[in-house]
């Protein structure tokens, strides 16, 4: 059986950190900035942790990164 090769779009999008929690970056924040306030497009700089529901689908594919 072949080998599983990681997910290019996934490897971009999130990752490990040292605990093996998965993170990922908030969407929203490139392009139509003028329609936001400065404080929203700030929070949107914060990244967050994945939900438990994506957690799984996730980590299979990013499975070989770390």
């Amino acid at each position: 059986m072949p080998k599983m090769k990681t997910h290019s779009g996934t490897k971009k999008r999130f990752r490990i950190t040292g605990t093996g929690l998965v993170v990922r970056s908030r969407p929203g924040s490139s392009h139509l900035a003028p329609g936001k306030t400065q404080k929203r497009i700030r929070h949107l700089r914060k990244e967050t942790m994945l939900s438990k529901a994506d957690l799984g689908h996730i980590r299979q594919q990013i499975a070989n990164i770390r």
